[in-house]
């Protein structure tokens, strides 16, 4: 795979290296024009080859890049953390089809000065989503177990993630033969990679490689979303507990 991106310029991570140990205004607005120039504009053309790549294999979840990069300034309003910049600038590709904007399984990537972070699935699903997706995965969850055994997942992700209850949830039978995934409160699949990857074209072919290898996992997670006009499942209680 030819790389359409050839990497971070090395001052955009030392930037954020940086701004690790000098996290505040004062430092950081002076340096304003380097995280525009060095950081952002190259994170932009980054998110565009990869919405090229994507194109092939995930049509659906093409995203324009001053939408798909997260704001690099933290909601600091409830958090004892008063830092106000984020240690990483990150962007997700979320699908376009699903009845309400922003709900459904979507692709993310992050670049850190520790590590490249690049994963997809449901993160804080609401509970309507995931009494959905449950519910799906209750019906498919042989076609699930599959696309989580296929080669390319097993190899760059190894195991589904995510945080789960210590029971099957209410509405399921406790005896279920997916007992174990319908406990899950989150769907995902991680993986991290060495930081020193950013400023070299390998970043987008690897963020691209497993980019493709999770889109059928996508698919199966947002196929019980993308009906339109599907009515929810009745919810007799609250699927996060």
């Amino acid at each position: 795979m030819k790389s359409q991106f050839p990497g971070f310029p090395p001052e955009g991570m030392q930037f954020l290296r940086n701004l690790a140990r000098h996290n505040d205004r004062e430092w950081f607005q002076p340096r304003k024009p380097i995280f525009e120039e060095k950081l952002k504009k190259p994170m932009l053309q980054l998110v565009e080859a990869v919405n090229m790549a994507m194109k092939r294999f995930a049509p659906d979840y093409l995203t324009e890049p001053n939408k798909a990069v997260y704001r690099f300034y933290r909601d600091t309003r409830f958090s004892k953390d008063k830092k106000p910049y984020k240690d990483h600038i990150a962007a997700s590709f979320r699908p376009r089809f699903t009845p309400t904007e922003g709900v459904g399984a979507g692709f993310y990537f992050h670049i850190s000065p520790k590590e490249i972070g690049i994963g997809g699935g449901v993160y804080m699903p609401p509970p309507e989503t995931l009494f959905a997706i449950r519910t799906h995965v209750s019906e498919f969850h042989r076609e699930l177990e599959t696309l989580l055994k296929a080669r390319a997942v097993k190899k760059l992700f190894g195991e589904m993630q995510g945080e789960q209850l210590t029971r099957v949830p209410k509405g399921f039978p406790c005896d279920h033969p997916a007992a174990d995934l319908l406990r899950k409160k989150q769907f995902l699949l991680w993986s991290e990679l060495p930081a020193e990857i950013a400023t070299t074209p390998d970043l987008y072919t690897e963020i691209v490689t497993r980019f493709q290898a999770m889109t059928p996992f996508m698919e199966f997670l947002n196929a019980p979303l993308m009906a339109k006009g599907r009515k929810w499942p009745r919810m007799d209680t609250n699927p996060h507990e």
